[in-house]
Order: C-alpha cells, then sequence, then structure tokens
C-alpha cells in the first residue's frame, strides 16, 4: 500500500505539467514497471482534438521508450477531484502492458480506490485475438 501512495504523490506531481488549454482538465499518471521504475505522464491537447494525448498514454510510452514492457501499476489523479478513470483508448493501450495489475486512484478528499485492471476492462483486444 506504501507504493500505491508514492505512485499518487508522483501522478499529482506530473499533473502540474498537463497542457490543457482547452478544457482545463488536468490529469497526471504514474506506472510503475516489474523492474521498480516509476514513469510519469500529464495529459496534452491540441487544437486538433484528435492529436491529444492522456497521461496514462504519456506515462506508458515513456517506459516503454526506455525498455520496460511490464507494467505492475498505474496511479491516475486529476484535476477533478474525483476518481479519474483511464479512457478506452487508454484501458487498450494498458492491457498490451499490464495484464494483471492495479489502476490506483484518488479523489479530492484523499480517498483511495483501487481496482485489477480485469475488472475496468475484462475484454481486451490482445495478439492472440490477432492469431
Amino acid at each position: 500500500m506504501e507504493h500505491y501512495k508514492e505512485l499518487l504523490l508522483k501522478a499529482k506531481e506530473a499533473m502540474a505539467y498537463a497542457y490543457t488549454p482547452y478544457s482545463k482538465f488536468n490529469v497526471g499518471a504514474a506506472v510503475l514497471t516489474k523492474s521498480g521504475k516509476i514513469y510519469t505522464g500529464c495529459n496534452i491537447e491540441n487544437a486538433s482534438f484528435g492529436a491529444t494525448n492522456c497521461a496514462e498514454r504519456t506515462a506508458l510510452f515513456k517506459a516503454v521508450s526506455e525498455g520496460e514492457k511490464e507494467i505492475t501499476d498505474i496511479a491516475v489523479v486529476s484535476s477533478s477531484g474525483d476518481f479519474t478513470y483511464p479512457c478506452g483508448i487508454c484501458r487498450q493501450v494498458i492491457s498490451e502492458f499490464m495484464r494483471e495489475g492495479n489502476l490506483i486512484f484518488e479523489n479530492s478528499k484523499g480517498e483511495i480506490k483501487v481496482i485489477k485492471l480485469s475488472e475496468i476492462y475484462p475484454y481486451s483486444f490482445t495478439k492472440e485475438n490477432l492469431l
């Protein structure tokens, strides 16, 4: 449970770098890899909304670009003050690198919620579907 708090703190720190001139909805994420490293990310909006990237994918892409392909936990926080869950695209990308891990959320009241990826995204599309 202690590493959950560390991940949430790192996600909050990352949220401060969010670039959200359109929505004003800041999100921060922190991923913990199997090797014990933490990578963070924030959401980055674009005038062409389809080019926007979510905090979860930013953190995951940073980890993967550094050679990490096994994620154990992901923490997500937002400026909304409520629990903020990954969008569908993020859930799919997360499922590629984190099969059995935990998603950790915190609201502005300090309440923490931990959900298994299999609970929030039970039927992911996998490479086995391609065979």
